[in-house]
């Protein structure tokens, strides 16, 4: 059997631009944003026509509706830069994964700690994960104790979402940002200097 999926389509905003807005009164806007007042749908759109711009309704659903006088073309522009920003602003957080060893040295857990530091630095997610190779399974203890050791040096910027658990040979870990604390940090140390 194939089952077909139709693609998710973006949701497309419409806007009734002249001879399509059917409200008896309009509240009018200036293409600076400026309100003109209430006029009657006539009177709005012969306003819009002197100006040789398009009469474009913005908010259909208010009483009564807001309509702005300007380049229908420009007006459709800057929506589509409003919608870009706002996604430039929602970050999402990803999950990034740091791979470590039961027996480490000292150096390549310092340089594995300052990656997943950097990650929740970024605001993602860390998945620490501990990988027993062989034989290497029948000594957890020094997996955990990895493991310890990274979380107590990234304790100042992160939570424990999840505690260690194996999943089949691994040790997983995921650790989150904590900004609230470092930004409470922050604030007090400022507090603190200025006392002084």
């Amino acid at each position: 059997m194939i089952r077909r999926f139709k693609k998710q389509q973006h949701k497309q905003q419409y806007f009734r631009t002249n001879d399509r807005i059917f409200a008896p009164n309009i509240r009018v806007l200036d293409a600076q944003g400026q309100q003109i007042g209430v006029l009657g749908r006539f009177e709005a759109l012969q306003k819009a026509r002197e100006v040789k711009l398009d009469l474009v309704e913005i908010a259909p659903n208010a009483k009564p509706p807001v309509a702005k006088i300007i380049d229908f073309k420009k007006f459709l522009y800057q929506e589509s830069k409003k919608i870009k920003e706002e996604k430039k602003k929602t970050k999402v957080s990803e999950t990034k994964e740091v791979r470590l060893g039961p027996f480490m040295n000292g150096h390549d857990l310092e340089v594995m700690v300052k990656r997943a530091k950097t990650f929740l630095e970024n605001g993602d997610k860390v998945r620490l994960v501990v990988k027993f190779i062989g034989r290497q399974i029948t000594h957890p203890e020094f997996g955990k104790d990895v493991t310890k050791k990274t979380i107590e040096s990234l304790s100042d910027i992160s939570k424990v979402e999840r505690d260690m658990k194996f999943e089949g040979k691994n040790l997983i870990t995921i650790l989150s940002p904590e900004k609230k604390k470092q930004k409470h940090e922050e604030k007090n140390a400022q507090v603190s200097t200025e006392t002084v």
